[in-house]
């Protein structure tokens, strides 16, 4: 058996390949221009082109789904298997609305559109991100060259163990990490280090750490049953609070591409100064 990690350490790697579906822990990673491998690269979109998360459709935490050879193997209560190829069948090129961003994608095809919009009961269609479409990040936390997927805004969310712990003890009833959907989890700090970390280095991967994470209504939904509570947000809102927004976790941008692994040492190679 191999010995656990000491120190600072990549404790949970997870990769979300459609926007707010279900997300999946893998053992690593390859890490390219827009992030983690299949990251958010394929996303709902309503009739205005929009994209749909659970912030509207709580029930799409219910929509499973695994990486194959192939594609991706979609999976719903009720509902057969619905399988998604890697790259969509050459089509007319649909522009998304990400945020303000709008984003060129392909739509995925009429089966995906079937099965999505009969199990959320809304009418939607599936798109995907294809390689020769570009999303940078915003630019007032990138630089010009840095990328992002369908994601909200950055290519990674980082949370800390330490951080998920010392928001537990505050709640009557302790949540798992997955309401957080972070892609990166790290071990072995204290509570709310990363709040202190400006460049961090994870394996071969230097980031920066570019942006706290504003906290929404996705992390009020149950991951495993859809249903919507208070909390965490009631209970963030206590401590965590910066004006109008309740923070849990950073948002990254990295430096280079290469594979990240479970287990890989985190080094903060830059902090915030004092005061």
């Amino acid at each position: 058996m191999a010995e656990a990690p000491s120190g600072i350490h990549l404790s949970g790697l997870y990769v979300y390949p459609i926007k707010s579906c279900g997300g999946i822990a893998v053992m690593e990673s390859n890490v390219d221009e827009r992030g983690l491998r299949h990251d958010r690269r394929w996303m709902l979109v309503d009739e205005a082109n929009r994209f749909i998360s659970q912030r509207e459709l709580p029930r799409m935490a219910l929509i499973g789904v695994r990486i194959d050879a192939d594609g991706l193997l979609v999976s719903g209560p009720g509902m057969p298997f619905l399988q998604v190829p890697f790259a969509p069948p050459d089509g007319t090129p649909l522009r998304a609305r990400v945020w303000d961003d709008i984003v060129e994608t392909l739509p995925v095809g009429g089966d995906a559109d079937r099965w999505f919009s009969e199990f959320l009961a809304v009418r939607c269609r599936l798109v995907h991100l294809p390689e020769g479409s570009v999303r940078p990040v915003d630019q007032a936390y990138g630089r010009a060259d840095d990328q992002v997927s369908l994601a909200d805004g950055f290519p990674f969310l980082l949370i800390s163990e330490g951080s998920l712990a010392e928001l537990n003890a505050r709640l009557e009833r302790p949540l798992p990490m997955d309401r957080f959907r972070p892609n990166l989890v790290v071990g072995g700090c204290d509570p709310f280090a990363e709040d202190g970390w400006r460049v961090v280095r994870i394996g071969p991967i230097t980031l920066r750490v570019v942006k706290p994470c504003a906290r929404c209504a996705i992390t009020t939904v149950d991951q495993r049953t859809a249903t919507r509570g208070k909390e965490p947000l009631r209970t963030l809102a206590t401590f965590r609070r910066s004006g109008t927004k309740v923070l849990f976790g950073q948002n990254l941008v990295h430096d280079e591409t290469g594979n990240l692994r479970k287990g890989d040492p985190v080094e903060a190679i830059m902090r915030s100064s004092p005061g």
